[in-house]
C-alpha cells in the first residue's frame, strides 16, 4: 500500500508538477499485538522506513526532481532553500554547475537575510537550449542552435504560483539566456546576468528592439574577459558597455559590476552577487511603496 501510494504521487507529480501532493496513511502504524495478528504486517521500525522515504524523496528541499512537460519532454530540477519562500530564484545551469550550486545558495543566504528557494534546471544541451537563435560556432565545433523559446515555455511551468515573486539567471549563455527571457515576457522581477555571452551575433540589437521587460537588471564582466583573441567574444566588453548604458535609457533599474579575473573565475560566486543584488532591489522597492503609504 505504502509503495502503490508513493508511485501514484510519483506519477501525479510529474504530470502536474505545480500540485502540493499530501499523504494520509491512517493504517499504516503499529498495533498491540501486531506480530501474532500478522508477522509480516507494519511494525515501528518499517513505519520509519516508510516516514523516511517520504520526507527524503517528496519533501526534501535539495533533491534532484524530474518534472516532466507534457509538451515538451522532462527537465531536471534540483530544488534548494525553503520551498515555502515568497522569492523564487531560477537558475539554469549545465551539469558540471551542478555539484556547486549548493554552494552558491550558501553564499546567497550570507549575502542577504531573504528567504528563498532556488529552482536550478539542468540544461542537457547548453549551445541548443540556451541560444535564442542560430549561429555558427565561434568556438570549437558546436553550432549554436534555437531552443531558447522551448527552453522558456518549461520554465514558465515553473512560475505558476502568482503569490510568489520570481527572478531568473545564470552565467555566461545561461544569462544570455536570461536577458532574452526578460525580453519575451515581464513575469521577472530582475535579472541576475553574470558575465553574460552579449557578444552573441545580433543580440544588442535584438534586446533594443523587444526592450527588456524586467524592473532590475544585474550586469557583471571579469575585467579580462575581453581579451581573447577570439574575434567574436573580444566583442564583449564593448557589448556589455552599450547594453548597460542601453538598459539604463530604458529607466530601468541597472547595474554593472567588474570582477577580476576572466570568464572561468569563481562563476557560482559572482552569480550569487547577481542574485543577491536583484532581491535586494525588490526589498528597497517594498520598504518605498510602504513609506508612500
Amino acid at each position: 500500500d505504502a509503495f502503490a501510494t508513493g508511485m501514484h504521487a510519483y506519477l501525479l507529480q510529474r504530470k502536474y508538477p505545480h500540485a502540493e501532493i499530501a499523504f494520509s496513511c491512517p493504517r499504516l502504524r503499529p498495533i498491540v499485538n501486531n506480530d501474532k495478528i500478522n508477522p509480516k504486517d507494519v511494525g515501528e521500525k518499517e513505519l520509519c522506513q516508510v516516514l523516511w522515504a517520504f520526507l527524503k524523496v517528496v519533501l526534501s528541499g535539495s533533491e534532484e526532481r524530474v518534472v516532466a512537460d507534457r509538451k515538451v519532454g522532462i527537465m531536471h530540477v534540483y530544488r534548494y532553500g525553503n520551498m515555502e519562500a515568497d522569492i523564487v530564484l531560477i537558475q539554469l545551469a549545465g551539469n558540471h554547475d551542478i555539484s556547486e550550486i549548493k554552494d552558491e545558495v550558501a553564499e546567497i543566504q550570507h549575502l542577504t537575510s531573504m528567504d528563498f528557494e532556488l529552482i536550478a534546471v539542468k540544461v542537457d544541451d547548453w549551445n541548443k537550449e540556451l541560444s535564442p537563435w542560430k549561429t555558427p560556432a565561434v568556438f570549437g565545433n558546436e553550432d549554436f542552435g534555437d531552443g531558447a523559446v522551448q527552453t522558456l515555455e518549461e520554465i514558465l511551468l515553473l512560475c505558476s504560483d502568482k503569490s510568489k515573486t520570481y527572478y531568473i539567471g545564470g552565467y555566461s549563455l545561461s544569462g544570455l539566456f536570461s536577458l532574452w527571457a526578460a525580453c519575451q515576457t515581464d513575469l521577472f522581477s530582475g535579472i541576475a546576468a553574470a558575465s553574460p555571452s552579449v557578444w552573441f551575433p545580433g543580440f544588442i540589437d535584438y534586446m533594443k528592439e523587444y526592450k527588456i521587460k524586467s524592473k532590475n537588471v544585474y550586469l557583471s564582466l571579469g575585467n579580462k574577459e575581453e581579451k581573447t583573441r577570439n574575434p567574436v567574444m573580444a566583442k564583449v566588453g564593448d557589448c556589455i558597455r552599450e547594453g548597460h548604458a542601453w538598459i539604463k535609457a530604458e529607466g530601468v533599474n541597472c547595474t554593472f559590476e567588474w570582477n577580476q579575473g576572466g570568464h572561468f573565475k569563481e562563476p557560482m560566486t559572482r552569480t550569487a552577487r547577481a542574485f543577491a543584488w536583484v532581491m535586494q532591489q525588490n526589498r528597497n522597492e517594498s520598504r518605498v511603496e510602504k513609506d508612500h503609504l
